[in-house]
C-alpha cells in the first residue's frame, strides 16, 4: 500500500514565530515611514535599502537538547 502525503500548513516553534512577528513589525514601520518621506530622496533610498535588508534576513533558530551534551541544532 502506497503512503499518501497531504500538504499541511507549515508550523514554527514559538521562537521562530516570534522572529517572524518581529521582522514583520519592523517591515511595517519601515514601509510606513517610507510612505511619509518624499520620493527619490536620500532618505527614501536609505529606507528602501533597509526594507530590502530586513526582508533578506535569515535568522536561524538554535535549539539546545538537554539530553545531548549541549549540541545545537539549526532549523
Amino acid at each position: 500500500m502506497q503512503a499518501r502525503y497531504r500538504l499541511q500548513p507549515m508550523s514554527f516553534c514559538e521562537h521562530c514565530e516570534g522572529q517572524r512577528f518581529d521582522r514583520a513589525q519592523v517591515l511595517r514601520v519601515l514601509r510606513e515611514t517610507r510612505r511619509r518621506v518624499p520620493r527619490r530622496t536620500r532618505a527614501d533610498e536609505a529606507l528602501a535599502m533597509a526594507i530590502k535588508a530586513v526582508r533578506a534576513l535569515d535568522l536561524p533558530h538554535l535549539e539546545r537538547f538537554d539530553e545531548v551534551e549541549d549540541t545545537e541544532i539549526v532549523h
